[in-house]
């Protein structure tokens, strides 16, 4: 496609981090990772893997973050209650069959230990912000509990607490009752329950002793902070190709280095996708196409998805969503809030004209596992909120070669932690519950 970079307006060109062609980019300060404690990262990583933190012991964290397929679950929108087996394969158990798709793809969880990382979920629902209960903004308001170390260890409190991901459907068990009747974070409710079950196996009061002291409580703020501790040991990945150039401790295949160039200059990208992780953690509107159940309140029957704006209400937010990091990002197929798009290279293309990439949306580009009775594509169907989704879109379009294209990739292909993609810890053999692994 043809080109006009000059086209990009100088508001833009301002906000970003651009550089002279060749120079290394000024990036600021290296990201901050607190220091691990070896017990609780252990402890954590047997959570991680234990369905024993799901409604009917069926389901783990690991089931839709694993590193098999990037800290992802590889499809566009998952599967979780109802569902059999991993990844792409995961398909819906004909005797629970689930109501329906998880809304949002699941995100990769690389580098989310940074003490850059204060803002979780593709909305931005839950930060770390000192004006509110506990150092948390989360949607439980008043009702947050204290007793999360931080942003990344409250996140671990939503999956388990919605029936279509952990949970389970009412009646199904204790937990999913409990979620039902509202009693989520109040003395015998959901979390509690959970905590239950953790405490009442041997192995974990033991380990938890080590962690925590002797004879202390488990409370579901404790699991979560053991897994938040697991998570920030075993993804955290900064020392790509282009962190050891960075460092000036070795070099970039050209076709990376006119990537970087383009990616912090002529492309713009960096006025999003900024900083040593390559994202500003703000919220932006590109009109990705939109499939699914959306989400909506109980009272609502559409099926879209208006990301920032369900937490703000701010009309400027409407159809943003969070920048994501780029760090390992050739890893964590498929791209965008919903997985709209199966390769970096489709991504990148919408990027470069959103309104026309919408029009044109080739739906061969969503890994969907097959569910019946599910309404996919009620908003590509509809003419209205196609318009309303182009209309979000305030960046402007900018122009790219084919070499470009495949310049950008190539640099993006330089920002994979080959150390990290291996995984630190890996995926254990067993766990304390005897429950099955993903493995």
């Amino acid at each position: 496609m043809g080109l006009t970079r000059a086209i990009i307006v100088a508001g833009l060109m301002a906000s970003a981090s651009f550089t002279v062609a060749g120079e290394r980019p000024a990036l600021g300060p290296r990201p901050i990772f607190p220091e691990a404690d070896m017990a609780a990262v252990e402890l954590g990583q047997l959570l991680f893997y234990d369905p024993i933190l799901s409604g009917n012991r069926n389901i783990a964290c690991s089931t839709c973050h694993h590193p098999k397929f990037g800290t992802g679950d590889g499809v566009s929108l998952g599967i979780g209650e109802g569902g059999l087996g991993l990844g792409p394969e995961r398909k819906a158990n004909p005797a629970n069959h689930p109501e329906e798709r998880i809304p949002r793809n699941a995100p990769g969880l690389w580098n989310l230990g940074a003490a850059q990382f204060t803002v979780m979920f593709h909305d931005g629902r839950l930060e770390g912000h000192p004006d509110f209960p506990n150092g948390l903004r989360t949607p439980l308001g008043e009702d947050m509990v204290a007793g999360f170390d931080d942003a990344l260890a409250a996140q671990a409190m939503f999956p388990v607490l919605s029936p279509d991901e952990m949970a389970g459907h009412y009646s199904e068990n204790e937990v999913a009752e409990a979620v039902r009747l509202g009693q989520l974070s109040t003395p015998g409710g959901a979390w509690d329950r959970i905590a239950a079950r953790v405490e009442a196996i041997p192995d974990y009061r033991a380990r938890f002793d080590t962690v925590l002291g002797a004879g202390a409580p488990i409370t579901f703020a404790e699991i979560a902070n053991a897994m938040a501790d697991f998570i920030r040991f075993e993804w955290r990945a900064d020392m790509s190709p282009f962190d050891v150039y960075m460092l000036g401790q070795g070099g970039l295949s050209d076709p990376a280095k006119r990537g970087m160039d383009l990616f912090y200059g002529a492309a713009g990208c960096s006025s999003c996708h900024a900083g040593w992780l390559q994202t500003d953690h703000a919220f932006h509107a590109l009109a990705m196409p939109q499939f699914g159940p959306g989400k909506a309140a109980r009272f609502e029957s559409h099926h879209r998805d208006e990301g920032r704006i369900r937490v703000t209400g701010e009309a400027e937010d409407a159809y943003a969503f969070r920048t994501p990091s780029l760090r390992n990002v050739t890893l964590t197929a498929p791209y965008g809030h919903d997985g709209a798009y199966a390769t970096l290279e489709g991504a990148i293309r919408h990027h470069v004209n959103p309104a026309q990439a919408l029009d044109n949306y080739d739906r061969t580009q969503a890994i969907l596992p097959p569910l019946d009775g599910v309404a996919d594509w009620a908003i590509l169907d509809s003419a209205e909120d196609r318009a309303a989704l182009r209309a979000s879109v305030t960046a402007p379009d900018i122009t790219l070669t084919e070499a470009e294209i495949a310049d950008l990739v190539a640099f993006l292909n330089a920002l994979t932690d080959e150390t990290a993609a291996a995984g630190r810890l890996g995926v254990p053999k067993a766990i304390p519950s005897g429950l099955p692994v993903d493995h």
